[in-house]
C-alpha cells in the first residue's frame, strides 16, 4: 500500500475538501436574497400583495421588511442577514396567508420558497 492511500491522508483531504466544499457554497449564496410567490385560495398568482418579512429572536418576531408582488405574484427581499425568519402576506380582500418559518442554514442564505403563501389560509 502506498502511503497517499493510507487513512492518515485520505481522511484529512476529504476533510479539507468538505470545508472548502461548504465554503464555496456560503461564498456563493449568501446575497441575502428570499424570493416566492403569493397565491389565492383557488391557486392563482396575486400581483399587488403585501408580503412581510421577520426576523426571530429569542422571545419576538420583528418585523423587518415589506415587499409588494409584481404582476405574476412573485416577490423578492434583499440584504436579508438572519437566519431564522418568518414570511407573511397580504391583499384586501383576499386575507392573509400563515405565517411560515424560514430556518436557514446560515445568516444571509439565498433561498427560494418551494410552496407559495395562500392568502386566505390564515384564521
Amino acid at each position: 500500500m502506498t502511503w497517499w492511500r493510507s487513512r492518515w491522508v485520505v481522511v484529512p483531504t476529504l476533510l479539507v475538501l468538505i470545508v472548502l466544499g461548504w465554503n464555496a457554497y456560503v461564498w456563493t449564496h449568501d446575497g441575502g436574497r428570499i424570493e416566492g410567490t403569493v397565491i389565492d385560495a383557488r391557486g392563482h398568482p396575486v400581483p399587488g400583495a403585501e408580503v412581510i418579512l421577520y426576523a426571530r429572536s429569542f422571545l419576538t418576531n420583528d418585523e423587518r421588511a415589506r415587499t409588494q408582488t409584481d404582476g405574476s405574484g412573485h416577490f423578492r427581499f434583499a440584504g436579508n442577514a438572519s437566519h431564522a425568519l418568518q414570511l407573511q402576506a397580504q391583499a384586501p380582500g383576499l386575507g392573509r396567508s400563515d405565517r411560515i418559518t424560514l430556518r436557514l442554514l446560515f445568516a444571509g442564505e439565498d433561498t427560494k420558497l418551494r410552496r407559495p403563501l395562500r392568502l386566505g389560509a390564515a384564521s
